[in-house]
C-alpha cells in the first residue's frame, strides 16, 4: 500500500458552471480519496489526500476526463502535510480576491435534456427551460464570478424539492448545475408554443426571447410575411437566416457537406452560410439576390418545442431595427420591437448581457468564423505571449467588437454592431464594463482606431 499524501491543486480554465466541481467530487470519491473541492475567483481549488498512487491517477484524470465543456488550461499542484480527513467534499465559493477565472459560454441544449423534453412520463416533458450540466445557459446569465445560482439571473427562482433533490445528489447529472429547474420552479412562458406556431402560420411576425436577446420570427415560405419583416425592421436586402430542425431539413434549402454537417451540430449552434440550393422552399424575401442562405439549428428547448409545432423553417432574426443592437431587456423589446412584431413570446428569466448569433462558414475544409458571439464568447483566445500590461482595444466604427487582455488571455467581445447610435455606443460601453469586473481587469493601455470621428475613438480618448 502507497504512503497517504496530499496535494493541494489549482485548476484554471473553463472550469466554473460545466459540472466542473461534481465530476471532481465523483472522481475523488470513486477512486476513495478525501478532501475537497470549490470554486474561487481564480478557477477551481481542490485539497486531496490518500495513497500516492490514487492521487495521480486522480491528477491524470482531471484533464483526460473533463467535463464536455470544459477547457482544462492548466493544472498545479503543491505537496502539503496529510490531516487524516475522511471523506470528499464541495466546498462553499470563494468570492475574495482578483478575479482570474473564465466564464463558459452559453451551450446548445444537450441529448439527454432533449430526451426529457420529449417524454410523456418525464416530469419536464414539453418544458422549454431544461439544462443541466453539460448544457444550457451560462455567459448570458451570469451576473459576476465565482459561478453560483446567485450570482446569475436564476437567482429569484428558488429550486423546489425535486430539483434540490437532484442538485444535491452526487450520482445525478444535475449535481450542483447552477440553473436548473423545472416546471414547478422555473422560468414560464408568457404564451403557450401551440399559440405561438398557430400565430406564424397566420402570417404573424412574432417576437421571441431567447438566451441572449429577441429574435424576430415569420415562416420562411411566407413571402408576405417575409416582406413585412423586411420593410418593418427598415432591412433593405441584407439576408435572414433561417432556423430547421435538423440536418435533414437543411439540405432540403441548402447544399450540405460533411463540413458544413459538423458546423451545424456543433454545440455552439451558429448561423452557417452554406450554398442555396436552387429550388429551396424559401420565400423571395427571406435573402434576395443571395446565392448562399444561413441556417441553423435549434439551441434551446423552447427553439425545439416552437419547430416541432410549427413543422416548417422559420425566419430566426434579430430583435431589433436596422442598426440598432439587439433587444434584450423586455421593457425595452416591448418598446422597440412594438412597431415590428404583431405577438411576443417572452419568458420571465431575465438576460444578463445581449449576444446576438454566431456567423460562420465552411472554408477548405473547416469552419471560418465571419461573428464570433453567442456559443463562443466570452471563452478568450490564447496569446503566444504574455501581455507585459492590461490592454483594451476598442474596435473600429463597423461591425464593432472590443478586446480585453490580460496575460496569456484575449477576450474578444460578442458582436456589438456599428457604432452609429446611442443604443449601440451604450452597448459597447456597457460590455466593456461587465468584461472588466467579470474577469478583474482594469486597462492600463488603450488601443483604438486613428479616425477621431469614431464613437470607440471618442471613447478611448475619454478614458
Amino acid at each position: 500500500m502507497s504512503a497517504r499524501v496530499r496535494l493541494v491543486v489549482r485548476v484554471e480554465g473553463v472550469v466554473q458552471g460545466v459540472g466542473f466541481r461534481p465530476f471532481v467530487y465523483s472522481l475523488g470519491t470513486r477512486l476513495g480519496l478525501s478532501g475537497q473541492v470549490g470554486n474561487d475567483v481564480d478557477g477551481v481549488f481542490v485539497d486531496v489526500e490518500g495513497p500516492a498512487a490514487d492521487v495521480q491517477r486522480f491528477l491524470l484524470a482531471l484533464e483526460r476526463d473533463a467535463p464536455p465543456l470544459a477547457a482544462v488550461e492548466r493544472v498545479t499542484s503543491a505537496p502539503a502535510e496529510p490531516t487524516g480527513i475522511a471523506g470528499f467534499t464541495i466546498a462553499a465559493s470563494d468570492p475574495s480576491g482578483r478575479r482570474h477565472t473564465l466564464v463558459s459560454a452559453d451551450s446548445a441544449t444537450c441529448a439527454d435534456c432533449l430526451a426529457e423534453v420529449a417524454d410523456p412520463a418525464d416530469r419536464r416533458f414539453g418544458y422549454p427551460f431544461v439544462n443541466c450540466t453539460n448544457c444550457g445557459p451560462r455567459f448570458t446569465i451570469v451576473r459576476d464570478v465565482p459561478y453560483d445560482r446567485p450570482l446569475t439571473t436564476m437567482a429569484d427562482f428558488a429550486m423546489c424539492a425535486a430539483c434540490a433533490a437532484e442538485y444535491h445528489d452526487p450520482s445525478d447529472r444535475r449535481f450542483h448545475a447552477q440553473p436548473t429547474c423545472c416546471p414547478a420552479c422555473g422560468p414560464q412562458l408568457s404564451m403557450s408554443i401551440a399559440d405561438a406556431a398557430a400565430l406564424l402560420h397566420a402570417g404573424n411576425v412574432l417576437a421571441i426571447k431567447g438566451l441572449g436577446g429577441y429574435h424576430l420570427a415569420v415562416l420562411a415560405t411566407d413571402e408576405t410575411a417575409a416582406s413585412t419583416l423586411r420593410q418593418r425592421k427598415h432591412r433593405e436586402d441584407k439576408p435572414f437566416a433561417v432556423m430547421v430542425s435538423t440536418p435533414d431539413d437543411a439540405t432540403t434549402l441548402v447544399s450540405l457537406d460533411e463540413t458544413g454537417r459538423a458546423l451545424l451540430t456543433d454545440r455552439r449552434r451558429p448561423i452557417v452560410l452554406l450554398p442555396r440550393l436552387p429550388d429551396a422552399p424559401v420565400a423571395a424575401s427571406v435573402a434576395p439576390g443571395n446565392r448562399q442562405l444561413g441556417v441553423m439549428l435549434p439551441y434551446t428547448p423552447l427553439h425545439h418545442l416552437l419547430l416541432a409545432e410549427v413543422a416548417a423553417p422559420i425566419v430566426l432574426t434579430s430583435g431589433n431595427a436596422s442598426d440598432e443592437p439587439i433587444a434584450y431587456r423586455d421593457a425595452d423589446a416591448f418598446d422597440r420591437l412594438a412597431g415590428i412584431a404583431d405577438a411576443f413570446l417572452t419568458h420571465d428569466r431575465p438576460i444578463h448581457i445581449r449576444t446576438d448569433d454566431s456567423v460562420v462558414r465552411p472554408f477548405l475544409g473547416k469552419g471560418t468564423v465571419l461573428r464570433r458571439s453567442r456559443g463562443y464568447v466570452p471563452e478568450p483566445v490564447p496569446l503566444p505571449w504574455s501581455a507585459p500590461r492590461s490592454l483594451l482595444a476598442c474596435g473600429a466604427e463597423l461591425k464593432n467588437t472590443f478586446c480585453l487582455a490580460q496575460g496569456r488571455h484575449a477576450f474578444v467581445s460578442h458582436h456589438i454592431g456599428d457604432l452609429e447610435n446611442y443604443e449601440t455606443l451604450l452597448s459597447f460601453t456597457d460590455g466593456i464594463e461587465h468584461f472588466g469586473r467579470l474577469f478583474g481587469i482594469v486597462p492600463e493601455l488603450v488601443a483604438h482606431d486613428l479616425h477621431p470621428e469614431y464613437l470607440s475613438t471618442k471613447h478611448a480618448k475619454q478614458i
